[in-house]
């Protein structure tokens, strides 16, 4: 068990509530599917893959990428699985 130090406890509320801000300001990510390039997705690719880096091909539609909200479909990716693997098309606003 460990002993708390007398007047750590400001310090401990300080960094934990710059956690907590820096949290905040992250921008929110959403899955793409059909974007990443072989062996280059954040995870599950499906089945015969574990997880991130495990995609067999290029555009894998079952292999999805961590990219910013409202990004995935301007870039051609789909926010579910698909099938197949072609070359995702970006979409012109």
């Amino acid at each position: 068990m460990r002993k708390i130090i007398p007047g750590s406890a400001p310090l401990m509320l300080a960094a934990l509530s710059l956690i907590a801000v820096a949290a905040e300001a992250a921008p929110k990510k959403e899955k793409c599917f059909g974007i990443s390039l072989k062996g280059q997705n954040d995870c599950s690719a499906g089945p015969g893959t574990a997880c991130s880096g495990t995609s067999k091909v290029d555009y894998q539609g079952n292999a999805w990428k961590y990219v910013a909200v409202g990004k995935c479909l301007k870039m051609g990716g789909a926010l579910r699985a698909r099938k197949g693997n072609s070359k995702p098309a970006a979409k012109q606003p």
